[in-house]
């Protein structure tokens, strides 16, 4: 069923593509100029998981109660490649901002010795395209400057929150003592949160004919989504942080690298809350090193810390407040008015996963 999700989805990219490409040629911009953004688009955009886009779709169902009609389907499915080309202009551009070597299993876009910086512009022309696209596909729509709204107000946070995990955790300077768990909140909330959990459901919402109030209940339908949606994406982070400490090769599919990269997590930022003197400098002296020992010694303070105990209880309590949340939706709603179900499936996929 999810291979069949995922092809169709994928199926949609390639006309996508395409007008993006033609729109250049129609400018009649020089054919190499046209062929590398081709390959930029294809390189950058595809070969994910893709599961911000697909989650378009999947919450319009869910809000319609039935199957999307192919018309229905084509703008759901533009709306998800929108998000999954700002999915790519967030890798590419952080990928050159942390000097990243490797991205889904192939060299990251700017260490192509054709392309190094030039991945800076190609970064700006992956987000550009989604104006064009909203505005073609969406023109004779009253939606458009909705949509035009999410999309930019959700960038400018996204934005935000990748300039304050920047100045926080440099890979060439270390200073523990710029992190906290609440700058760790900010950076996720801001970082991820808005384009990988609030964005997907919005952009469905709006599809769907959910507008921002409903005069027949006290529910303000994007409020309660942001405020369901924003802890969710916190949730999977922390677990993504988590999981890069203490998930194996063959749970997550790659060595975790957050301690050596002095990654601003989860882990460390509990770690440092419960740290007695001693530890605390063994953290200030080797986290972020890369010397023989060094990841092992701030591994075995989070040991001593209790890390493990301490994410069992953060995982139980976020489910349960996530829960109590959802729980704020009507159980039984009409077409055209929010529901639990969107949640449900969002929280399913993300409690007790292995990623």
């Amino acid at each position: 069923m999810l291979l069949k999700r995922r092809d169709r989805f994928l199926s949609a990219w390639e006309p996508i593509r395409d007008e993006l490409v033609q729109h250049m040629e129609q400018q009649q911009l020089p054919k190499d100029a046209c062929n590398w953004y081709r390959n930029n688009l294809d390189y950058n955009v595809i070969g994910g998981k893709l599961n911000r886009g697909m989650s378009v779709i999947d919450s319009a169902e869910i809000l319609l109660g039935r199957s999307l009609t192919n018309a229905e389907y084509g703008k759901a499915a533009v709306l998800g490649w929108c998000i999954e080309l700002f999915q790519a202009f967030c890798l590419v551009s952080d990928d050159v901002m942390d000097k990243c070597h490797v991205r889904r299993t192939q060299p990251c876009w700017y260490r192509l010795p054709h392309v190094r910086l030039i991945a800076v512009n190609d970064a700006c022309m992956l987000r550009s395209a989604i104006s064009h696209l909203l505005k073609k596909h969406f023109r004779r729509d009253t939606m458009l400057m909705c949509l035009n709204s999410f999309t930019t107000y959700v960038s400018f946070n996204t934005d935000m929150g990748q300039l304050v995990d920047l100045i926080t955790a440099s890979e060439d300077t270390i200073n523990l003592s710029k992190f906290s768990l609440e700058r760790h909140r900010k950076i996720v909330v801001y970082k991820t949160a808005y384009y990988s959990f609030y964005l997907p459901v919005a952009l469905a919402m709006r599809l769907t004919g959910i507008l921002d109030s409903d005069p027949g209940t006290a529910i303000r339908p994007y409020q309660v989504a942001l405020s369901i949606l924003i802890p969710l994406g916190e949730y999977f982070q922390v677990q993504d942080d988590w999981l890069d400490y203490a998930g194996t090769v063959e749970e997550i599919g790659k060595v975790g690298t957050d301690i050596i990269d002095n990654k601003c997590s989860w882990c460390v930022n509990t770690a440092l809350s419960l740290a007695n003197p001693e530890q605390r400098a063994i953290l200030d002296a080797n986290y972020g090193g890369k010397r023989r020992g060094q990841e092992w010694r701030v591994k075995k303070v989070f040991e001593e810390v209790g890390i493990a105990e301490e994410y069992a209880k953060y995982e139980d309590n976020a489910f349960r407040r996530i829960t109590g949340l959802i729980e704020i939706i009507p159980e039984v709603t009409k077409v055209g008015e929010l529901k639990r179900e969107v949640f449900v499936t969002f929280l399913q996929k993300i409690h007790k996963r292995l990623m």
